[in-house]
């Protein structure tokens, strides 16, 4: 057997050495991509993180809104209230278009900012008017009443016809009725409004889900005042029946009792759809 020479081992040993670090350079840069990508994925997999709080929010915008309500037109010019809501509340209320020129300036400089606050407190369009400023609450609490519906309208075509009333709240309440009609006739009583010349209460028959009957069981009496309701209260009868909601309009020279009416009226059509 011969032995190694020992040059051989030299020049073997050096090839293995050279060889091994040929094979390390070769290696060391595959390994760099592997460590930029996954450096990479950290900055994606981060800014995915802040796109979702992103969405989330886009989410939350979509279950509030801002709506406006229809123009309400008043002796003094047109009412049209502008509403936002968040998580079902009114959050902000503000009229659009309000009466102007010369002293209805003033009213509505005086009214208006009230009318805005007492909305988003109250949450519905069961506000009292301003005094000095009769016909310009009149308008807000229309155009209000009708913003409310159009939030509303949305919900309560999801909830489907099984949802029954409850969700309802004040504007869908001359819906209401329509949805136990099944169950007959029924006579119901609103809430005593009190208004500057005296309590105005309505009654309201309702039948398959109409207003068949509406009658004021009480009213301003004496004096002026009792000529006003005599005037008054079977014309906002009649457009009860005829309108089947408290969205009906104010009868001139009789604006107190009016805006009473509508106010018990809204209130009878609750109980019917409760």
């Amino acid at each position: 057997m011969r032995k190694s020479h020992p040059i051989r081992r030299v020049v073997l040993a050096t090839a293995a050495t050279v060889s091994g670090v040929v094979l390390l350079l070769s290696l060391k840069p595959a390994s760099d991509p592997a460590a930029a990508s996954a450096a990479g994925a950290a900055p994606q997999a981060g800014a995915a993180a802040q796109r979702s709080p992103q969405g989330g929010q886009q989410g939350g915008a979509a279950a509030a809104g801002t709506v406006t309500g229809d123009a309400a037109q008043t002796q003094y010019g047109a009412v049209q209230v502008r509403l936002t809501v968040a998580g079902g509340k009114i959050t902000k209320a503000e009229a659009v278009q309000a009466p102007k020129g010369g002293v209805s300036d003033q009213k509505t400089a005086l009214a208006v900012p009230k009318l805005n606050q007492e909305a988003v407190a109250a949450g519905n369009a069961d506000i009292d008017a301003v005094s000095g400023a009769t016909y310009t609450s009149a308008g807000y609490k229309k155009s209000l009443q009708s913003a409310l519906d159009k939030v509303k309208a949305p919900a309560s075509a999801g909830t489907g016809a099984g949802s029954g009333p409850g969700g309802g709240g004040g504007s869908a309440s001359p819906a209401s009725p329509g949805a136990r009609g099944t169950a007959g006739t029924r006579t119901v009583t609103g809430r005593v409004a009190q208004t500057q010349y005296g309590p105005v209460q309505v009654r309201i028959t309702v039948s398959e889900g109409r207003i068949t009957q509406a009658a004021a069981v009480q009213a301003p009496k004496g004096g002026v005042s009792g000529q006003k309701t005599a005037l008054a209260v079977p014309r906002l009868n009649q457009e009860a029946v005829a309108a089947g909601n408290a969205r009906i309009d104010a009868v001139s020279g009789a604006t107190y009792t009016s805006t009473g009416y509508r106010q018990s009226l809204q209130s009878a059509l609750d109980q019917a759809g409760g």
